[in-house]
């Protein structure tokens, strides 16, 4: 699928199993936190959308402003984080190479890398929105 140029109806219609979809004050923002911290590719990015690309997953990121007809909108704070109580946990990421990319981005890092019991390497990054992304690897 060549998601440069998918339209809006063919890029609806082909999405199939859990989505995610993430709603932000700045698209192009968090396009270039995921594309530096996590070297995720951005696909058609506006300032409203932008198709997001994890290895073989896809999701989206929409402004506030798309959201003007959504019962989600109302749920939203005008300031302070949103995603509290979210983890989106990116299991192909090497979480010591993220912590220095997010370093350098001037991203909050809430936890540092961190072997786990569980049997993953983790660090957990704050983006601008308040969602805590997770990169981790097997140890």
């Amino acid at each position: 699928m060549d998601y440069d140029t998918i339209s809006a109806e063919a890029f609806g219609a082909s999405l199939t199993g859990i989505g995610l979809n993430l709603l932000v004050r700045d698209v192009l923002a968090e396009v270039a936190f995921l594309t530096e911290v996590f070297e995720m590719t951005a696909y058609q990015p506006t300032a409203d959308f932008a198709i997001i690309r994890y290895h073989d997953q896809v999701m989206q990121l929409h402004s506030d402003g798309t959201y003007h007809s959504n019962p989600l909108l109302g749920l939203l704070p005008e300031a302070g984080a949103r995603g509290a109580g979210a983890e989106i946990r990116l299991y192909q990421t090497d979480p010591d190479e993220a912590a220095k990319r997010a370093e350098k981005f001037g991203a909050h890092i809430l936890q540092p890398p961190t072997d786990k019991p569980h049997g993953l390497r983790e660090t957990y990054i704050l983006c601008e929105n308040g969602y805590a992304w997770v990169a981790s690897r097997p140890l």
